[in-house]
């Protein structure tokens, strides 16, 4: 089965996509990661991401769109994969089509964006050790102070709500209008997240069995 799933910054989608691919047995492939191992690997587009990155530039999309293509190529995607992260807009959806792999389903994980800035803001994460905390789901014994090591709980910049807010509005200009797309193509199903990663997951399972 080949997979695209969609989500805001926070939704959970990076987790329901290493789920799906531990139950269907099949890659789960972020674009964050396969960029990485371009660069470490020294691949052709490897190198021409690297020359942008070492820029301070972003990857265009011919770039991005060519990692895709190499990694789609590999023996474990014969059977099927999840994409996770790609693609961000309608002209690397077009690309992805103009490939000509055909995407059997496309999952977009709605979650409402106050929820999210509350799931973001509230992380917090031990700068000595990195143990992840949250202000309501997941505190310490004691406020502000590791329980592993006694380091301090700091709220990562990429986790201040403004910095969440503002992630929000590029999702919903730029990606967001991808259901639209796919709904037309009659791919998209969409899935209310819940509270719990196991909720959202019985439903994420339910609607690939549809």
């Amino acid at each position: 089965m080949k997979l695209i799933l969609l989500g805001a910054p926070g939704a959970g989608k990076g987790t329901q996509a290493a789920v799906i691919s531990e139950r269907l047995n099949i890659p789960q492939i972020s674009t964050g990661n396969i960029i990485r191992a371009a660069l470490k690997s020294g691949t052709e587009m490897g190198l021409k991401a690297k020359s942008f990155i070492d820029a301070g530039k972003l990857v265009p999309d011919d770039v991005v769109i060519g990692i895709i293509k190499e990694r789609l190529s590999e023996d474990d995607c014969e059977n099927g994969f999840i994409l996770d992260g790609f693609p961000r807009t309608i002209p690397q959806a077009e690309a992805l089509d103009e490939m000509g792999i055909a995407i059997d389903k496309v999952i977009d994980i709605e979650v409402d964006d106050s929820v999210i800035v509350n799931r973001l803001s509230g992380r917090r994460v031990c700068e000595k050790c990195g143990r992840p905390y949250h202000t309501e789901s997941l505190r310490p014994k004691v406020d502000g102070i590791c329980d592993d090591c006694t380091g301090a709980l700091i709220q990562r910049k990429d986790d201040h709500p403004d910095t969440v807010k503002a992630r929000l509005e590029i999702y919903h200009t730029e990606t967001e209008p991808l259901k639209g797309y796919y709904e037309k193509q009659g791919k998209l199903t969409v899935v209310e997240g819940q509270s719990t990663v196991d909720d959202t997951t019985v439903l994420v399972m339910k609607a690939l069995e549809a």
